[in-house]
């Protein structure tokens, strides 16, 4: 587990680092990465919300990005986030840096008054963040599944009959 580790808000001086992170955190994992490259053109539409990275002795080791998302709940709008990215370089993985980029984000999400996040993941990891397939399940998307999961930010939020979640076209889908 990493101590020493500061989260802050990204900022532009960051993203050849960050766009590096990304890149070697996917191609690990599986093999190939798209994920910079999403990133990228979320942040040229002017829909990230939120984007931190983590530093440690001057080095960025993981970035998170939270990007506006279109959601209707029971014909109501929540202000809702997409959480994609997270991404945490190949040799601190394992060590906290994503469950804490994840729990920071959170915490902003909050502050700013966010309803919940949606996010596409792996289904035995981010549960432990309180994240849920049986809270995304009432919502029509273009993902589904227990990958497709969701966290209200504030109690209630995701007790709806049905809704629909709308990815931006950055998102390619």
């Amino acid at each position: 587990m990493i101590t020493s580790l500061t989260i802050r808000p990204e900022t532009s001086a960051d993203w050849p680092a960050v766009a590096e992170i990304i890149t070697s955190a996917f191609t690990a994992a599986f093999g190939e990465s798209a994920e910079a490259e999403l990133v990228q053109r979320i942040r040229k539409a002017g829909l990230i919300e939120i984007a931190l990275v983590a530093e440690q002795d001057g080095a960025i080791g993981g970035h998170i990005v939270f990007s506006r998302l279109d959601v209707t709940g029971d014909g109501r709008t929540l202000n809702a986030l997409a959480l994609a990215p997270v991404s945490v370089t190949p040799a601190l993985q394992r060590s906290g840096i994503g469950g804490r980029l994840i729990e920071a984000g959170h915490a902003v999400a909050r502050e700013r008054g966010f309803d919940a996040v949606f996010l596409l993941g792996h289904p035995t990891y981010y549960p432990r963040f309180g994240y849920s397939a049986a809270g995304a399940a009432p919502f029509r998307a273009p993902f589904g599944g227990d990958h497709f999961m969701a966290l209200a930010l504030k109690p209630g939020t995701l007790d709806v009959a049905s809704g629909t979640v709308a990815y931006p076209p950055p998102w390619g889908l």
